[in-house]
């Protein structure tokens, strides 16, 4: 039976829908995405100085940091168990973000992704390239944090290892140290490895630009969003940050703008991502914070 380009009968209708969820499947693209795009056209592209240091050699190198820390840690009793409430927490969260960080960084699909909580009373939360996070107790126990404003941390900090923000702060200091080298060098670019190993072994006290931790906030309530979590957490989590440092904020935020800004900030950014997250699947499992100061520790 011959039909017309652009026919529109049933037949060729139920093509269309198919081809097109066929083509998003291909290209690991989630659904959700085709219908709204979120903060992409916000997000520009990767810094070229990512391309000075290897991939491989800053998740290695990631790799290696992270393990001796869960080892540090191990050694003083304070690495949590796989079945601690907060680590199955943590890991239920996480694994409702990692499906969507694909079309952010192709390399995501074959990380190790880790997930672990650190009994420590500080407020800090990190993801190191390769996709090894790490919470500290601190910030569970003293914000009493609900399961929004812990998605609404590890978007952000998972955000981070996504853009390559570690691998493009190496990768400038490289050429930096490398550059001033080079009056005394003249192979000074074959320095570049051993400089940027030398910036490696340095990835869990790296200080990431304002302009860094602004695009982690915009990808990371983009995540938590599609995640099923609802962003608007990203507004009373500061606030608790705010309340819990005096004004001050915590050292792993310490480069943000100042809170009635950021808070501004995150405002502007609501109506491009609770379209992602109306339309998201929710959480079958909702979690509690752990008891407040003077219950249980991350043993």
């Amino acid at each position: 039976m011959a039909h017309a380009r652009g026919c529109g009968c049933a037949l060729h209708r139920r093509r269309r829908v198919f081809g097109g969820l066929a083509g998003a499947a291909a290209l690991g693209t989630p659904l959700g995405a085709l219908a709204q795009d979120g903060v992409r056209s916000e997000v520009g592209k990767t810094s070229g100085f990512t391309k000075l240091v290897s991939a491989e050699q800053v998740e290695q190198a990631a790799t290696e940091q992270y393990g001796q820390m869960k080892r540090q840690a191990a050694a003083k009793n304070a690495l949590a168990p796989d079945n601690h409430p907060q680590v199955i927490r943590l890991r239920a969260i996480a694994n409702r973000i990692i499906p969507f960080t694909n079309p952010w960084n192709p390399r995501a699909a074959q990380w190790r992704w880790e997930v672990n909580l650190i009994g420590s009373k500080d407020l800090n939360a990190f993801c190191m390239p390769g996709g090894k996070i790490a919470y500290y107790f601190g910030i569970l126990q003293r914000l009493q944090l609900n399961d929004d404003e812990v998605a609404m941390i590890m978007g952000h900090e998972v955000a981070h290892a996504l853009r390559e923000h570690a691998r493009e702060r190496m990768g400038k200091t490289a050429a930096t140290r490398v550059g001033a080298g080079l009056l005394s060098s003249l192979l000074g670019l074959g320095n570049l490895g051993d400089a940027a190993l030398n910036i490696g072994g340095q990835l869990l006290t790296l200080k990431f630009s304002r302009q860094d931790e602004s695009e982690a906030d915009l990808v990371g309530l983009d995540l938590a969003a599609r995640a099923g979590y609802d962003p608007r957490a990203g507004i009373s989590l500061w606030q608790k940050m705010l309340k819990a440092s005096e004004g001050a904020p915590p050292e792993f935020m310490s480069t943000h703008p100042a809170g009635p800004t950021r808070i501004k900030d995150i405002e502007g950014t609501l109506p491009k991502v609770m379209p992602l997250y109306t339309a998201a699947g929710k959480p079958g499992q909702r979690f509690g914070p752990p008891a407040a100061e003077g219950g249980a520790a991350a043993r």
